[in-house]
């Protein structure tokens, strides 16, 4: 069985080594206990939104990038080609409408 919460330490593991930060340089600039941050990037806890976003922060990585990455390497997991680049029309098709909307279309493809 794949787990996000696996692959989201892993990506945060490795976004962190490439980096060259410690573990305890990335809790402490996200306001985050040192040992959750290591259960987390076991893939032993899962990491609620804002401490993703405070983790993202101290990586200075958008979430959104740290998201495309779990992403890909579940979609690997799965069996699943994994697109190099969103659509090119991609901005266009979704801008305009509303979120729900957005979503809708997103399930759809």
């Amino acid at each position: 069985m794949v787990l996000v919460r696996q692959e989201l330490g892993d990506v945060l593991r490795d976004f962190r080594l490439q980096k060259g930060r410690t573990l305890r340089q990335v809790a402490s600039k996200a306001s985050v206990a040192l040992g959750y941050l290591s259960e987390v990037e076991r893939g032993q806890k899962e990491a609620s939104s804002e401490i993703l976003a405070s983790v993202a922060d101290a990586l200075e990585t958008p979430v959104s990038v740290i998201m495309r990455e779990v992403g890909d390497r579940l979609a690997v997991l799965e069996g699943l080609e994994v697109p190099d680049a969103l659509p090119a029309d991609f901005g266009e098709r979704f801008s305009a409408r509303s979120a729900g909307e957005r979503r809708a279309d997103l399930v759809a493809h």
